[in-house]
Parts: C-alpha cells; structure tokens; sequence
C-alpha cells in the first residue's frame, strides 16, 4: 500500500512557493490516492493537471498500481483546515454544531482555537410593536462542531 506520509511529502513540495494549500490526502486500501487542493480564487484544471504529473513523475507504477485523483476542496464541502476558514473570512457560511443546531451568518473572524460567525436575529425591543433584526455575533470552537461550510448564494 502507497504511504499517505509519501504523497503529502510529494504534494507539499509541488506546493512549495505557490499560494495554493493541501486540503487532504486520502490513500485508500486498493490504492486509491485522491489529493485535494485549495487557493483563495479557485483552483484551475490546468495546475490539477501539474500536480497530478508531478506526483506521477515521483511515485513507481512498477513497484505497486495505484489510481490518483486530484481535484479542488468541492464547493459546498465542509471545511477541513484552517486555511479554508481564512479565506472564507467575510463571506457566508453554514454551520452545524455537534447537537444539530445549524446557523446561517458571515464569517468574520478565525483564529486556531475558534471562530467567529455575524447571524441575523429579530429582537423585540421594550415598547416596539415589531420585532427588528440585528446582528449578533457567535464564537465557535473546532471541537463543538460538526462541520462548517461555504454557503451558495444565487442572489
């Protein structure tokens, strides 16, 4: 079986110098290596293309067959590093907490411990007839999530 340790090693230095980001490798059993890469514009076909020759030009299809994959972080994935929570910062996103409350809001601050998502609640002041929406700012740690993820907007 390929070594997940190798591919990442191999990624990582066709990564080096450029602004993409590894999202994940998986290797699985029968070999099936899929590598995921991100970049805050969007990944093009063509560096997909670059990376997957490249990780071909180092890996022995003599010593043992394998099937690559490499493609983009899917929109509509949750996230699974860091750096996706960074470049979604001011855009909106969905999360789910690990007791199954989603929240909807724009993301606005990340850090390595958590992170910081502005909802839109309707609260009825004293003495108002209608209830009026504001924004309300929710911090989330990593840990009490069960995913996060880019939210679609066809407007």
């Amino acid at each position: 079986m390929i070594d997940k340790n190798v591919v990442t090693r191999i990624v990582d230095e066709w990564l080096e110098g450029k602004d993409y980001f590894l999202v994940d490798v998986t290797v699985s059993p029968d070999d099936k290596i899929v590598v995921e890469i991100d970049h805050a514009e969007g990944v093009w076909i063509d560096d997909c293309v670059e990376l997957s020759r490249y990780i071909e030009s180092k890996l022995n299809r003599e010593e043992e067959d394998y099937e690559l994959e490499v493609g983009s972080a899917g929109i509509g994935q949750p996230f699974k590093v860091l750096k996706q929570y960074e470049i979604h910062i001011g855009k909106d996103v969905e999360v789910q907490t690990k007791d199954g409350k989603k929240w909807t809001g724009v993301l606005t601050e990340v850090t390595s411990d958590n992170f910081t998502i502005v909802i839109q609640v309707k609260v009825k002041e004293e003495g108002a007839k209608r209830p009026k929406m504001v924004e309300q700012s929710v911090t989330f740690t990593y840990d009490e999530i069960k995913y996060t993820k880019y939210l679609i907007s066809f407007k």
